[in-house]
């Protein structure tokens, strides 16, 4: 009997104490957090389209956090030097990776053996921007719409080209998804890079083209191209009278490059949700909005659960298109 009662005392005491250490306060990895620059590695060179999206946004959010986010170029690779170095560096929320697109959609379904995985490897934090896509066509192509297009494709088997930026590219993945969701047989035109794939299709070299609406605003204005929707699922504010490729016939197309930003895997909650707090304020800014709306993005804030289910989701999408297409890289 006195054995039980020194048992139970003790069963006691340790409940006791285990209840005083659940009402301790939790330690925050965010207090003090940051006390230093954070670096933003780009998987692009400097001074290109990347760096227009990210800069303005970082530079409103590096305000509110009262340190300067340091952007640092490590291209190469096809984008897969800077999500190294993003991976495996320590994740304590002072190295941040741009993601994008091309590299956390599409390469992972091209390749392998990357060092990285896209789903694994990193904490989202937040979505920057969609990237606004259309579908234009050679001006002396007889068609004013998607299911003019779709027609006179069916009409002319094996007959029209689209170009892209080469294989694997979004572009490239637009148009197979296109082909396969209209039931038409087009070819493909792989150039290296949008800027020669868009020069063919203003000369009628090629007759089809997914392309990027910040790329193709201006031959789009000058009528050099023709453009027949764009690829997201809502219209563009830059081209409110153009319908989305969904709206004019195939309603399950989408497909829109993005920019984003992540940590590496098992940063601290706390200072994952503080950077998106003040990232997402920034995007809603006037002037980071109104910077990016003037590039023909879609501002795409949204929280680190909902980013990790869009990466998911996309490279679903995309692996899937690849497989099916039996897509490689150039």
């Amino acid at each position: 009997m006195i054995r039980l009662q020194v048992s139970e005392n003790w069963r006691t005491a340790f409940c006791v104490l285990a209840l005083a250490l659940c009402q301790l306060p939790v330690p925050s990895h965010a207090q003090g957090f940051p006390g230093r620059p954070i670096r933003l590695v780009m998987p692009f060179p400097p001074g290109g389209a990347s760096e227009g999206v990210a800069r303005p946004i970082v530079q409103k959010a590096g305000a509110a956090l009262g340190q300067q986010f340091v952007l640092d170029s490590r291209p190469g690779a096809s984008g897969v030097i800077a999500a190294e170095i993003v991976a495996k560096a320590p994740p304590d929320g002072y190295t941040l990776l741009l993601a994008t697109s091309a590299l956390f959609s599409i390469l992972p379904g091209l390749s392998t053996n990357l060092p990285f995985d896209p789903v694994k490897s990193y904490a989202p934090i937040t979505r920057f921007v969609l990237l606004n896509n259309v579908l234009v066509v050679h001006p002396s192509l007889p068609v004013k719409n998607v299911n003019a297009l779709i027609a006179l494709a069916k009409r002319k088997p094996g007959q029209l080209n689209y170009a892209s930026a080469g294989n694997g590219t979004t572009f490239h993945l637009a148009g197979e998804m296109f082909k396969s969701m209209a039931k038409i047989d087009i070819l493909h035109v792989p150039y290296k890079g949008g800027a020669p794939a868009q020069v063919d299709l203003i000369a009628g070299q090629v007759q089809v083209m997914f392309d990027s609406l910040s790329t193709a605003l201006t031959p789009i204005r000058s009528g050099r191209v023709k453009v027949l929707a764009v690829t997201t699922k809502q219209r563009s504010p830059v081209l409110p009278d153009i319908p989305t490729v969904a709206e004019s016939g195939l309603p399950d197309f989408e497909v829109s490059g993005w920019f984003g930003v992540v940590a590496p895997a098992n940063t601290p909650r706390d200072i994952v949700t503080r950077l998106n707090a003040e990232i997402v304020r920034a995007l809603g800014a006037p002037e980071v909005r109104e910077r990016l709306l003037g590039l023909g993005h879609v501002i795409a804030g949204n929280s680190p659960g909902e980013f990790a289910a869009f990466i998911s989701s996309e490279l679903a999408k995309y692996s899937k298109v690849i497989k099916d297409n039996r897509i490689r890289a150039d």
